[in-house]
């Protein structure tokens, strides 16, 4: 069978019938609309360097932020959301504005604990992923993305010692936590799944009292409640004291409490403390309790020679 489709420029057998300066008006569209992107992305690119956002180091001599307050940046950005298009030269206006008067973290007097100035490499890996605009929830979605998660999750989990195990990419610390309290109730109470927080007893978490807040807010979201999060003395350089810990399980059991989960942490957000990880799980270990570690901030000892004793018996 065969089929026929009748347009502008176009034989009934499908074969193209176009004139020379037809074909040259098509191509120079066609350029157009594949330059239009690039040329905008280049003139961005070309503000980050001339801002020496990516290339760095910038002039000690300006501020680290051009502050202003709330109301005056309001009135410096045009932020309200209109109906109608915006041109490509308001755009790139509002990317000048953007760098101008935001926290310079490449800045030789920037000073973060958890983040500052900007990676070459990881840079160009977001570049790569945000223009590729997949999920990666599957293979079929994401094939070599998928491969790239799988590594590093086996990478990890060799550093961190374990023989058997699994990990997942999460969207930071809080929600990681959040996570690691989840798996704990369980392991202990896989009925929670059908059944819910009223078919269990009254379940209590133990941290140090120098922890992140996201693990009494983990207990909030999870239904198990803020007042059964148990908070545990730390010494005076903000390590959670073993013996503290044990008496306040022993304790808990006494009330009709069940305890469930220890979280320990490796590097305290106001301290940068390492609880004793080796004593903490023996306690663990006795009491029958899933034990956690929040290493966050302090995890990438395990990428050190030196300080990697610091996470001593993470894999228990």
């Amino acid at each position: 069978m065969s089929s026929t489709f009748v347009a502008n420029g176009c034989a009934s057998n499908g074969s193209e019938v176009t004139s020379p300066a037809i074909t040259k008006s098509v191509d120079a569209k066609q350029t157009n609309s594949i330059n239009k992107p690039v040329q905008f992305l280049e003139r961005i690119f070309r503000i980050l360097v001339e801002e020496k956002v990516i290339t760095g180091p910038q002039d000690v001599r300006n501020k680290v932020i051009n502050f202003k307050y709330p109301h005056e940046l309001q009135q410096l950005l045009d932020l309200p959301i209109g109906e109608a298009p915006t041109k490509d030269e308001v755009l790139v206006e509002a990317c000048q504005r953007t760098i101008q008067y935001s926290v310079q973290t490449g800045h030789p007097q920037f000073f973060n604990q958890l983040f500052g100035g900007v990676d070459q490499y990881g840079l160009a890996g977001s570049w790569i992923t945000e223009a590729l605009n997949t999920s990666q929830y599957t293979f079929e979605a994401a094939p070599v993305f998928t491969l790239v998660e799988h590594s590093i999750v086996q990478k990890m989990l060799t550093l961190v010692g374990y023989e058997n195990g699994d990990g997942i990419f999460c969207p930071g610390g809080s929600v990681s936590n959040m996570y690691a309290m989840h798996v704990a109730r369980y392991k202990m109470f896989p009925e929670v799944k059908k059944k819910g927080m009223r078919a269990l007893p009254r379940l209590v978490a133990f941290t140090s009292d120098e922890s992140h807040y996201s693990i009494t807010k983990a207990a909030s979201w999870l239904g198990i409640g803020t007042d059964n999060v148990c908070k545990i003395k730390t010494d005076e350089r903000g390590r959670m004291l073993p013996v503290s810990l044990d008496e306040a399980i022993r304790n808990t059991k006494k009330e009709g409490g069940h305890p469930f989960f220890v979280c320990a942490t490796s590097g305290t957000t106001v301290l940068g403390a390492y609880d004793p990880l080796d004593a903490i799980a023996d306690v663990c270990e006795q009491h029958g309790v899933w034990l956690h570690v929040d290493a966050c901030l302090g995890g990438a000892s395990l990428l050190s020679r030196r300080h990697r004793h610091l996470l001593a018996s993470v894999e228990r």
